[in-house]
């Protein structure tokens, strides 16, 4: 599996709709306390952005917005127009029986899917914090999102049978290409996100995912990867942020913390299964890259009435 594919997959993230929104004149909707991540694309029509600290930005139809933190904003017909509050139960309700919600007057001139992105907070680096605050990408006939936001129109405007699941995958689909279009795009960082640009550290980061558990040096990952131990020395923290060991060890401790906050497995084989034969050695691992120990971490975390082993 590469990177992405394995952030995301830790991470649980699962797309889903949340309501079909046709509008005509006059409208205007503040959408806030969304669970996770936003979502929005013009399906027909058009509508204006307003996020607070961004300047207003006119959506066209195939535009889609990611709020990578569900931060509150508003959708309306024209700039200055009273927005009222979105209604989340409401729209649940309408999208359960096969319906959409219906603003302002006229007939509908505007469409707009929106939607949510839930995953898991608990990620130290969640794959959402290494997005910009709005993330805006225009329709391009090159780029597989126009495709996509296509079927995804197909499947609400005409619905058959596992409709439901379709447009909740073709959501999940769609997050992957938003990120590959935001990092073949973004200026350059020191992320692991940005880095996948770079073929040699993104083979790297796979090796690294592919087999966390693998007794990894630098001359090893190096000879893996087909370059000197000085080039992967140098380029890795440049693009990442990090020494390929700081990497692995960071992603091997996001692994264990996953499988403590969700199983009762005993500490000493999530240990191994992470690439630590000492017990010990992970739990200073573990508490130096999360700040507590695998069982104080594991006791704060259980789901209430949970009996997780101590471990320690």
């Amino acid at each position: 599996m590469d990177p992405l594919t394995d952030v995301l997959a830790l991470a649980q993230v699962r797309g889903t709709v949340a309501a079909t929104v046709h509008a005509g004149d006059g409208w205007g909707l503040d959408i806030a306390d969304i669970p996770g991540a936003a979502f929005h694309v013009i399906t027909a029509g058009t509508a204006w952005l307003h996020l607070d600290g961004h300047d207003s930005r006119r959506l066209m139809p195939g535009d889609l917005v990611l709020l990578p933190a569900g931060s509150r904003h508003r959708l309306a017909a024209a700039p200055g127009l009273p927005c009222e509050p979105f209604d989340h139960v409401a729209a649940r309700q309408a999208m359960a029986a096969g319906g959409r919600i219906t603003v302002g007057a006229g007939p509908a001139r505007t469409r707009i899917l929106c939607a949510s992105y839930r995953h898991d907070t608990m990620l130290a680096t969640p794959p959402f914090g290494l997005l910009p605050p709005l993330l805006h990408l225009p329709p391009d006939p090159d780029r597989p999102t126009e495709h996509l936001v296509r079927l995804l129109a197909h499947e609400i405007e005409a619905p058959r049978a596992g409709a439901d699941t379709a447009l909740d995958r073709l959501l999940d689909v769609l997050l992957i290409h938003i990120f590959r279009a935001w990092a073949e795009t973004a200026e350059p960082s020191a992320s692991w996100l940005t880095a996948l640009r770079d073929p040699v550290i993104a083979a790297a980061l796979s090796a690294l995912h592919a087999d966390p558990a693998r007794p990894w040096s630098l001359d090893v990952l190096a000879r893996h990867v087909a370059v000197s131990r000085a080039t992967l020395a140098r380029r890795f923290p440049a693009l990442v942020g990090e020494t390929p060991l700081a990497y692995l060890t960071r992603w091997r401790m996001e692994l264990a913390a996953r499988r403590l906050r969700t199983t009762a497995e005993p500490i000493g084989p999530i240990a191994r299964s992470v690439g630590y034969t000492s017990e010990y050695a992970f739990n200073r691992a573990f508490t130096r890259v999360c700040g507590t120990t695998p069982g104080r971490y594991r006791a704060r975390h259980a789901p209430p009435g949970d009996d997780h082993p101590p471990g320690e």
